[in-house]
């Protein structure tokens, strides 16, 4: 069985210490690719991981600006992310999106940037690896008017309402659950789960963030996306292999991997 991390942070400076051997536990228990997410905090990360994809032939990043920092977005920014996707194992832009839960950027930028990301990744032909937060509706209805649905991406860490959901998924978007899926209190959220087109499942860590249970208080790492995918296999009810198997090859044709 193999697995396929589509949303970490491999850059974050939590693993600083001991990122090849949190590599190597995840390699052993069967996790054969990992998107690490360029926009982790200060835009150095975005240089940082599109390094470490050159250090690890199973390692591929995105690039980008998270909403937490859209207002710290200049034009001379989006020079150097047209640089960056250049990398040979750069796959996406992101992550991106609206936050309007802690709201650490003013609204009105991060859309008026999630914007400029989806046509970004509409001229690069790249998908787009989205977060969003108290803002689904918003966030559907500007890839709507932006992308016409011409737009390939994955709502990472998803954690809306059934009808959220269909909306996502009537604009050809995937899914990614983690962690979140797992806690006591997210009943709402595996009630979702059934409603999600296999072809459109991923699964995910977002670590060092977002351990799942029997994890939940330490921190998070690859190696344990395999409780993700256990957790989706018994809401869908099947086994956890179909599981392992539809988000691998999900992941693999989103960000155009190797199969």
């Amino acid at each position: 069985m193999r697995l396929a991390d589509s949303h970490c942070h491999l850059t974050d400076t939590q693993f600083d210490e001991d990122r090849t051997a949190l590599l190597t536990r995840a390699r052993q228990s069967g996790i054969e690719r990992f998107i690490t997410i360029g926009a982790t905090g200060e835009f150095w990360h975005n240089e940082k991981a599109v390094a470490l994809t050159q250090e690890h032939p199973d390692v591929f990043a995105t690039v980008g600006v998270h909403p937490h920092n859209a207002a710290t977005i200049t034009p001379e920014t989006y020079d150097q992310l047209r640089r960056l996707a250049q990398e040979p194992k750069v796959v996406g832009l992101g992550e991106t999106g609206l936050d309007f839960y802690y709201e650490y950027s003013p609204r009105e930028a991060q859309r008026r940037h999630f914007r400029t990301f989806i046509q970004l990744a509409l001229e690069l032909d790249l998908p787009l690896s989205m977060h969003v937060r108290e803002a689904y509706a918003e966030a559907a209805e500007i890839l709507r008017q932006e992308g016409g649905g011409r737009v390939r991406g994955v709502m990472h860490c998803f954690t809306g309402t059934a009808p959220e959901a269909e909306a996502l998924l009537a604009l050809g978007l995937s899914l990614s659950f983690s962690g979140i899926v797992t806690f006591k209190n997210a009943q709402g959220l595996r009630a979702v789960v059934p409603l999600v087109p296999m072809d459109r499942l991923l699964i995910e860590t977002d670590c060092p963030y977002l351990a799942p249970i029997p994890y939940r208080g330490r921190r998070n790492e690859p190696a344990y996306v395999s409780q993700v995918a256990a957790t989706l296999a018994r809401l869908k009810a099947v086994p956890l292999e179909e599981v392992a198997q539809a988000t691998w090859r999900n992941t693999a044709r989103l960000f155009g991997l190797d199969a």
